[in-house]
């Protein structure tokens, strides 16, 4: 594990629920951050927000100590509370044993978190967390420059 230390905020948005949406993420390592945003045509908030700390994390050249802030329960929690040992378990169904939404990308962070050794956080949204705000930015602009 390389000891480079990264932080990263992300933030997922959409227009409807389902709509057009966007994701919006920094990465910060030392003095430098890089912004990335993306869209995507028809997508829901929930798998903006999961999309946001997949390309976040694929952005990272090798493994790496990131401490990753969202305002997404579902994301945060999933990590957190350890709801994906459950879903592996029951063969991805949730508890209502119905087939786990956004199962790619959470297959896809889970490959990715067994690469970095990543310490999950939950920010409050939309509260003046000044990264927070930007992510959301990044999301809600990518969407704006598709219509």
């Amino acid at each position: 594990m390389s000891n480079k230390k990264v932080t990263i905020f992300t933030d997922g948005a959409c227009s409807g629920n389902p709509g057009p949406g966007g994701w919006g993420a920094v990465l910060i390592y030392g003095e430098h951050s890089r912004e990335l945003s993306g869209y995507e045509e028809v997508t829901t908030n929930q798998k903006m927000e999961l999309l946001a700390a997949v390309k976040s994390l694929q952005a990272l050249k090798e493994p790496c100590q990131v401490e990753l802030f969202s305002d997404s329960a579902y994301l945060i929690n999933a990590f957190e509370q350890k709801w994906y040992e459950r879903w592996q378990r029951n063969g991805w169904l949730n508890a209502q044993k119905k087939p786990v939404e956004n199962r790619q990308l959470w297959m896809q962070l889970l490959e990715l978190a067994s690469i970095h050794n990543i310490k999950w956080n939950k920010v409050k949204g939309h509260s003046g967390d000044f990264y927070n705000e930007r992510c959301d930015q990044l999301a809600r602009s990518a969407i704006a420059q598709q219509r």
